[in-house]
């Protein structure tokens, strides 16, 4: 289990749907590619999007490309900005949660849910799970090497073949790590 592996920081953003794309850019818009993710298939797209809560709005990059079900993805600090409490879930687990309105240049969408803190978590291939002796939802310890160290639990494995081996913590998250820059990790018992 000693193998290292790249830690990112996931900073705030927005999945959206074909429908809510056409509604809030127009019928038919596609997402520009700004910069490829680590995750193969995965975007950090040109387009920005206000979202809305009770307290404030921020203004949100969309990830794409569109998903099955809208999802704003924040940190409990970008939560009390916007005056929303959202739980800590994984990616897709969005039934019974907080929603927003989402703002574009051309239109706006009330989501009734889809509000989340993102759980950390570690993206693997089948192979990477082998070699590091885990499987897919198993919950691990994640030590961070930088100045300075922490262990993280409560670290769900997502093992697929789509995937490549990175985790993902929230800005947050990476602030009380000092996880900035290029950082490693590696599970710990």
């Amino acid at each position: 289990m000693a193998k290292q592996f790249m830690v990112e920081t996931s900073a705030r953003h927005v999945h959206v749907t074909r429908e809510t794309l056409d509604v809030l850019f127009g019928k038919g818009y596609e997402l520009t590619v700004k910069k490829e993710l680590s995750q193969p298939g995965q975007f950090a797209s040109n387009e920005k999007i206000d979202v809305v809560g009770p307290k404030g709005a921020l203004k949100l990059s969309i990830l794409g490309p569109v998903r099955p079900a809208d999802q704003v993805e924040v940190s409990f600090t970008d939560a009390r900005a916007l005056g929303i409490t959202p739980p800590i879930r994984e990616s897709g687990d969005v039934a019974g949660t907080p929603g927003a309105k989402l703002v574009g240049p051309c239109g706006a969408v009330d989501i009734a849910e889809g509000v989340i803190v993102a759980k950390r978590h570690i993206h693997m291939t089948p192979s990477d799970a082998a070699e590091i002796g885990v499987e897919d939802k198993q919950v691990v310890k994640v030590k961070l090497d930088t100045a300075r160290p922490l262990v993280f639990d409560d670290v769900v494995v997502r093992v697929s073949p789509k995937f490549a081996l990175a985790m993902h913590i929230d800005t947050d998250e990476c602030n009380a790590a000092a996880a900035f820059g290029k950082v490693n990790g590696e599970i710990v018992k």
